[in-house]
């Protein structure tokens, strides 16, 4: 009986062993099965290696200031060699103390937290190592819920990395993808935003308040939060001295010292709307370059001159000061002129006189009708680049989206005169040549008729073209149009010049009715400037890598990698490659002789008579600029636009002043050298005293000849002509006064005839 019950409980058992293993086998087998499913939605190994984190493209200026920086997540990447020892130390000692003796997953840290989730009834121990965190940082697949798939899909991909990347390499990459607070990620980002510093100038004060933000940097924030940000920094302190890596004197030392506070070291205010044109071009071209503006931490060099853009900031600041004022003023001694502007915002007229009245900040809907705006661009006349650029109001409650260098079509006024004289002067007429300044009428249809004015309202005689452009005299300048000239004509010169603009063959031409971009007007006046040659304006000079690398070789290794690989063909990597070379073709100087030498300094030479006693003449006697200068004032129909765009051998500068609803006037007696010109003079009088351009004129080609004239016949003196009818004036070569003063010859020269 006995051997028979153990016969049996043998078999029992027996069959109990086979349940278990079979059990245990089929959770071992699914098990397997789970993790291999759960390996194929984790990243592949080529993708370990090729891990970059998204990093700062940074846009710098001339001088190599950091003028703006373009990110979707703001990361600088920075080597582990520059990162501080106590900052290293500090994350080992809170986060993963046995970092450099695991391989990726820490088996006693995950029995531990197990433990106190149990005992605790809670899921609020961690156990991650620093490789699992940075597995969960950098890949999105493995996402940041608290669940068991996302826990073996980080140990999965943790020993992956182990594999894959040195100790050295996964602290490295850990320590510039981790996120710090306040749209910071990585080291050197928060060191910037928080201290003011790069990572590697951090003491040890700073370290243990880095690592203090990790669990919660929204919660341990020192800049929200600065008594959470001193507790977690103790406590790091604590743990680094526990655990031997600071002294006891260290501790107590940095433990009574207060949290260390941001130095200022840079100001990233200056030229946003130069900045922001950088971004809209670059995003022309981004798509067909293969590049990321927010991702790939590209360095974009650019034009800018931080020491003009600065003092053009300065002068513009200045100016949109005085003009609001002007402007405030005329709204508030002009009853209807105030109700006309606020029709389209309704808003109560009473509220708008308070604000006017003690120069308050403009509301937003009020702006487009009330607010002074202005747009200035400095460009180096000789190859094109771009200085300087404001596109609109510069201060923190106004600057906007909207840049009014580049965007905004403004009428030029008499800025666009030039164009018609140099027409005249290529059609074989002298700066001597005469018209009528005289009042015109011509009917355009039976009910409307054109009837142009003078700025003044003035009248005169026979004008010769250099007074009519010195004057600035509309009778004059359709006169051009009406008998020397054709507005076709002047159309295609202005073409010619670099305006995009439709610019309308009518006699208005003459008036400067057709709209142009202040960008562009400025860079056809650089024209004047550099003897006829035409350099295409333009702001960006060279694309990086953030190796350094210059993209236009690494886009075409990449080209030729594509080819060689067989990824394309012969046809696509010609067609690629000369689409490269169009695209970076932007970015170097590219420079036409457009016009003859001799006829653009005889009409810079009538130019610089605005200056020295036209229109312009507040440059010479009241702002003291003495350098060679000419230049153009300009100013529309009921002063709603004011321009002066002028140039010296070094430098092109445009100015504009309006209101962007140009229905608005500026203010009854401001002329462009009024509300334009005293910006450009101070901008271009501190321009010259921070850069000390050497004295340099503009040199008398061949061509060109200078002759004593009569002012009464404007034909060659004689002797008899008298002292106070003399004057020089130059002319072509070949379009000179023939014969001597008619009305001042010799007494015998009628005997002589008979």
């Amino acid at each position: 009986m006995g051997s028979k019950v153990t016969i049996k409980n043998k078999k029992n058992w027996k069959k109990v062993f086979i349940n278990t293993f079979l059990f245990l086998f089929t959770l071992f087998l699914g098990g397997i099965i789970y993790l291999i499913i759960l390996a194929e939605d984790l990243p592949s190994l080529t993708k370990l290696r090729q891990f970059n984190p998204e990093t700062v493209t940074k846009i710098m200026s001339t001088d190599g200031q950091l003028i703006k920086e373009l990110y979707t997540f703001k990361r600088d990447v920075v080597p582990i060699g520059k990162i501080p020892r106590n900052l290293i130390n500090a994350l080992i000692s809170m986060e993963d103390h046995r970092f450099y003796d695991h391989s990726g997953v820490s088996i006693r840290g995950i029995l531990r937290a197990v433990i106190i989730d149990i005992v605790t009834m809670s899921r609020k121990q961690g156990a991650s190592t620093i490789t699992q965190q940075l597995a969960r940082n950098m890949y999105d697949t493995i996402g940041f819920q608290k669940t068991i798939t996302r826990k073996l899909k980080e140990l999965l991909t943790a020993i992956q990395i182990e594999k894959t990347y040195t100790k050295s390499e996964i602290m490295e990459l850990y320590l510039n993808s981790v996120y710090f607070g306040h749209g910071t990620y990585g080291v050197q980002t928060a060191s910037k935003y928080y201290f003011g510093k790069n990572v590697n100038e951090l003491n040890l004060n700073e370290c243990a308040t880095l690592i203090g933000l990790l669990p919660a940097p929204a919660h341990y924030s020192p800049v929200n939060h600065p008594e959470k940000a001193n507790w977690r920094r103790n406590l790091v302190l604590s743990v680094m001295n526990r655990r031997e890596y600071i002294s006891d004197s260290e501790f107590e030392i940095v433990k009574s010292s207060p949290l260390s506070e941001k130095t200022d070291t840079e100001d990233l205010g200056h030229a946003p709307y130069f900045s922001e044109y950088i971004r809209r071009e670059l995003e022309k071209i981004d798509e067909e370059l293969g590049i990321n503006l927010y991702r790939d931490g590209l360095v974009i060099h650019t034009t800018l001159d931080m020491e003009i853009q600065k003092a053009l900031e300065d002068a513009f600041l200045s100016g949109m000061d005085k003009n609001q004022s002007v402007l405030n003023n005329e709204f508030l001694n002009n009853k209807e002129k105030l109700e006309n502007a606020l029709k389209p915002s309704g808003f109560d007229i009473d509220s708008v006189k308070q604000i006017l009245s003690n120069s308050k900040t403009i509301p937003g809907v009020l702006r487009n009708q009330f607010l002074v705006q202005g747009a200035a661009v400095v460009i180096n006349p000789k190859n094109g680049y771009i200085l300087g650029m404001i596109g609109g109001r510069q201060e923190d409650e106004y600057v906007d989206h909207f840049n009014r260098s580049v965007q905004a079509k403004r009428q030029p006024g008499s800025v666009f005169k030039p164009f018609i004289y140099l027409t005249a002067l290529e059609n074989k007429h002298k700066p001597t040549t005469q018209l009528l300044n005289q009042p015109l009428v011509k009917f355009i249809d039976d009910t409307t008729l054109w009837n142009p004015q003078n700025h003044d309202g003035s009248t005169g005689l026979l004008t010769t073209l250099r007074d009519g452009l010195r004057r600035s005299l509309n009778l004059v300048s359709v006169r051009v149009v009406q008998e020397l000239v054709t507005p076709k004509e002047v159309k295609e010169n202005a073409k010619l010049f670099g305006l995009t603009t439709n610019i309308r063959a009518f006699e208005s031409i003459a008036l400067g009715v057709s709209e142009v971009y202040p960008l562009e007007i400025t860079s056809a006046y650089s024209v004047f400037a550099n003897n006829g040659i035409y350099s295409r304006p333009f702001a960006i000079t060279k694309i990086e890598d953030q190796y350094g690398s210059n993209m236009h070789e690494v886009i075409k290794k990449r080209i030729d990698d594509d080819y060689r690989l067989h990824r394309i063909s012969y046809k696509e990597k010609e067609n690629k490659e000369e689409k490269l070379k169009e695209i970076f073709s932007q970015f170097i100087p590219n420079s036409s002789e457009i016009k003859d030498e001799a006829t653009i300094y005889l009409l810079r030479d009538m130019m610089r008579s605005v200056v020295d006693a036209g229109t312009g003449g507040a440059l010479r006697w009241k702002y003291k600029f003495k350098r060679p200068a000419a230049g153009k004032t300009g100013t529309t129909d009921s002063k709603t636009d004011a321009w002066f765009v002028g140039y010296t051998p070094q430098i092109a500068m445009g100015v504009w002043v309006g209101v962007d609803d140009p229905s608005v006037s500026l203010g009854e007696k401001q002329f462009g050298s009024v509300a334009a010109l005293p910006i450009w003079a101070k901008a271009i009088k501190q321009i010259y005293a921070v850069k000390g351009y050497p004295e340099e004129d503009w040199e008398r080609p061949d061509g060109i000849v200078e002759l004593e004239i009569c002012t009464e016949t404007y034909e060659k003196t004689t002797r008899w002509c008298p002292g106070d009818t003399r004057m020089t004036e130059i002319f072509m070569t070949d379009n000179q006064p023939k014969g001597a003063c008619s009305k001042h010859q010799s007494p015998f020269s009628r005997f002589q005839d008979e």
